[in-house]
């Protein structure tokens, strides 16, 4: 592996593994601000208060014809981070949990990765001799697992990984981890007019396979980070191969540069929980016209968990202060949210 076609992925996954090396196992304020289309309260996990009536407001102000803040639906794009913003991102994100279960389950098959120092301790669990190891010994393992095959054959994986993991706090699948109050938004925005995208440092070939019947967004409306794939013919069949290099990180300045080349147009709405989301945001808030920038900020501990400043998962420094500053909505998952997660299928 070359050391430049690590630096990309080194720069999303830092704040990742460092977190991996340090786990050890309001009614009638609504209905005088304007609900837009949608019978009854749109919100209904939500409790009322400035959180939810700036969210229906904006919502009201955005659809009401002949009104000054009034945007045609063709410009009605909402933006989504996806982790920590549409679903739970600790200990550590989803995607890198399933990355590790692909090295573990292929390693049978690939007896060279034995070379490699971080196997042992990678396989064995063991997070202080993967920090005496270091980065990118571990990088490697990574990219070698999840490359090499098939785009086909990565998304069966994909799927077949969701259909029987479970998450280690909550003994529940990774996919009922989503958040209710944002499931309910994603519905109340769309019946609005409101075109949703997914916009995530994840790559689109670990979401694609399970954002539509999740999130009730289609694949090609998902914005993230993306691996090089090459066009290859195997016994006679044109297939997809995924090369062990990065072409594009939608994480931090990226996703703002991302937004552009997919969708073509600033969001009128979005919505990120963490300082990745920062510059996506800003060119959210700073286009013209009516626009709207909220925070998710993770304060539950007892029904989630509690993290910002501080976090090697989900940090929200930076973002917070520019939210306070700018009177950008922070929502409180503690305060704003009457239940977190779906009930249990």
């Amino acid at each position: 592996m070359e050391a430049e076609s690590l630096t990309p992925w080194r720069r999303l996954t830092r704040r990742a593994f460092g977190a991996l090396w340090a786990v050890a196992a309001a009614s009638t304020l609504i209905s005088c601000a304007g609900t837009g289309k949608m019978a009854g309260d749109p919100l209904p996990s939500w409790n009322d208060g400035p959180a939810k009536t700036a969210i229906v407001k904006f919502v009201g102000d955005v659809t009401r014809e002949g009104g000054p803040s009034y945007v045609p639906p063709a410009e009605r794009i909402a933006a989504f981070d996806n982790d920590g913003t549409l679903w739970s991102e600790q200990p550590l994100y989803f995607q890198f949990l399933f990355m590790i279960d692909q090295v573990k389950a292929k390693a049978a098959q690939h007896p060279e990765w034995q070379r490699n120092p971080a196997f042992k301790p990678l396989m064995a669990g063991d997070q202080q001799a993967l920090a005496a190891v270091g980065e990118k010994p571990l990088l490697e393992l990574l990219v070698a697992g999840n490359s090499g095959m098939t785009v086909d054959e990565y998304d069966q994986a994909i799927r077949s990984w969701l259909a029987t993991a479970k998450h280690p706090k909550f003994n529940r699948p990774f996919t009922e981890l989503v958040y209710q109050p944002q499931l309910e938004l994603l519905d109340y925005l769309r019946a609005n007019g409101f075109k949703t995208f997914i916009v995530s440092g994840g790559t689109i070939d670990f979401m694609r396979p399970w954002v539509t019947k999740v999130y009730g967004i289609p694949p090609e409306q998902v914005v993230g980070s993306s691996q090089i794939i090459k066009y290859d013919v195997q016994g006679g069949k044109p297939v997809l191969l995924r090369e062990p290099k990065f072409d594009f990180i939608d994480d931090g300045p990226g996703k703002p540069v991302g937004i552009y080349r997919n969708i073509g147009r600033p969001p009128v709405l979005a919505f990120g929980n963490s300082d990745g989301d920062l510059q996506m945001l800003q060119y959210t808030a700073g286009a013209p016209g009516a626009r709207m920038a909220l925070i998710v900020h993770h304060d539950d501990a007892d029904r989630e968990f509690a993290y910002d400043r501080n976090s090697k998962i989900g940090k929200l420094d930076k973002a917070l202060d520019e939210a306070q500053a700018k009177g950008w909505t922070v929502v409180s998952m503690k305060r704003d949210w009457k239940t977190i997660f779906p009930p249990s299928k």
